[in-house]
């Protein structure tokens, strides 16, 4: 096989990551070809990606034969879902197993059974998302006859391993509201009666772009922002938009905004354009375990935040356990908007708690989130984690647990080095990628921090993502000379 070439296989085996394995007889032995998104009994058609002498790496083009572990549904399938008729408990299975693995490989922990704690199931199989992003292209992939459509006007998903065709969603894809997606044929419609084109990708000419929509569970309400061009926005009546959308989907609106964006990078962020509110509110509020926080269409807030109730409830499991706190402190490092943090007040009255990051806006959010939660008890700090203590030796000695959230890149060494040598007791290690926190847990091991308990929480059902907890406590072969 040659990069770039098409090729049929069937899906044998599956590992990390979402990766199908197929096996490939050859005079040497079995060539291992991994292929994204694919699973097991399926019989995929797949382009090589990267071709090494042991193994290739591909990208799912088509599933020509579904698996038997596949169950149809009404859902459309998306790129974003790919596992979406694969049954739930049958994708936590392999979820679980493929994670442990990590750690056996990574981590060189080949006991990882016995430190594994619990599996924790999102509450909602479907419908669970709080934000998405739909793209408009006048290229359009026929989901039905698979051709390829110049001058159309497609509004929904990009079409698998494309950048520049769109594929129409014509139902609900399983995953965001089911009452909007089903509007979206009427939304489509209601556009491209204007007579205005659909971005074209390769030629970046067009007028509309995308359509992004954020979900309070907690309001049951949604704010939209159309992001267009600026080629014929004077042509646009976007107060005809704003009412057509208040009669659809009246007391659910929260919000409409009209972003006209004419930087050619295929993003649909407000700060890449003008932004205008043209209906209703800029934000919406949602709710975890009590607390209420602000949203605005480009906040980062957890995704799922019905799972997001039970993993924050399963790492401060960590941070309270067998761990007495009085006159001790807790960080919360990487806190962003300081979720965890005025969540860990509500469960702790007496506790002193710190929340720290180095972006200087996140901070200013979490400030402005403990005053609407009326919490009081925990301060919050924009710093460097590395000159953290020289800048407050206040709380030298006395950080006694860490709770970490780091981005999905993982901690670098180097920051990591500077955690541990806070000396903290007890380090709770929330994330979103177990294939750096399972490089991240060598580390700490090496340095004295012994991994206790491990958790996953299925965050994002359909797909390979899952997040891990995991417990690290000082032992007495901790020497900071080490790190």
């Amino acid at each position: 096989m040659n990069r770039g070439e098409v090729i049929e296989l069937e899906i044998t085996g599956f590992a990390f990551g979402g990766n199908g394995i197929a096996k490939i007889p050859t005079e040497e032995g079995d060539y291992v070809v991994f292929v994204e998104n694919a699973f097991p009994g399926q019989i995929v058609k797949a382009k090589v990606e990267k071709k090494k002498k042991r193994y290739a790496e591909c990208k799912l083009i088509e599933v020509i034969k579904r698996s038997p572990l596949e169950v149809s549904s009404d859902f459309q399938e998306i790129s974003g879902a790919p596992y979406i008729f694969v049954p739930i408990k049958v994708q936590e299975e392999w979820k679980k197993s493929t994670t442990l693995d990590l750690y056996k490989r990574i981590a060189d922990i080949q006991e990882i059974d016995s430190v594994f704690d619990t599996f924790v199931s999102s509450p909602l199989d479907y419908n669970y998302r709080n934000k998405m992003e739909y793209s408009f292209s006048s290229i359009e992939h026929d989901v039905i006859s698979g051709e390829e459509k110049d001058g159309a006007f497609a509004l929904g998903f990009k079409r698998r391993g494309t950048w520049w065709k769109v594929e129409n969603l014509n139902k609900e894809s399983g995953l965001f509201d089911a009452q909007w997606e089903n509007l979206l044929i009427e939304v489509r419609d209601f556009l491209k009666a204007t007579d205005l084109p659909a971005w074209h990708p390769p030629q970046k000419t067009g007028f509309f772009r995308h359509i992004v929509v954020r979900k309070s569970f907690f309001q049951d309400q949604l704010l939209i922002n159309l992001v267009t061009s600026s080629e014929g926005v004077k042509q646009f009546d976007v107060n005809a938009f704003s009412q057509f959308l208040q009669d659809k989907l009246g007391k659910r609106l929260a919000g409409f905004q009209h972003t006209v964006n004419d930087n050619v990078a295929d993003r649909a962020k407000i700060e890449n354009g003008n932004n205008q509110l043209v209906y209703g509110e800029e934000k919406v509020i949602e709710q975890l375990l009590g607390l209420q926080f602000e949203i605005s269409m480009e906040s980062f807030f957890q995704t799922n935040p019905k799972s997001a109730e039970l993993l924050y409830n399963k790492a401060l499991d960590y941070v309270f356990e067998e761990n007495p706190l009085d006159g001790k402190v807790v960080m919360d490092l990487f806190c962003g908007t300081g979720t965890i943090g005025q969540i860990l007040s509500q469960r702790a009255k007496n506790v002193k708690i710190i929340g720290v990051d180095i972006v200087e806006e996140a901070i200013v959010d979490a400030k402005k989130n403990a005053r609407r939660n009326g919490i009081e008890g925990i301060q919050f700090y924009a710093a460097d984690v590395g000159k953290f203590l020289l800048e407050y030796p206040q709380y030298e000695g006395k950080i006694g647990t860490i709770v970490l959230d780091p981005p999905r890149a993982g901690i670098a060494p180097k920051t990591l080095r500077k955690v541990m040598r806070l000396g903290a007791d007890r380090i709770v290690y929330i994330s979103c990628n177990p294939a750096t926190q399972a490089r991240d847990t060598e580390q700490l091991q090496l340095a004295g921090y012994q991994l206790e308990k491990l958790s996953f929480v299925d965050q994002f059902p359909h797909t390979s993502h899952i997040e891990a907890i995991a417990k690290f406590v000082k032992t007495d072969k901790f020497n900071v000379e080490l790190i």
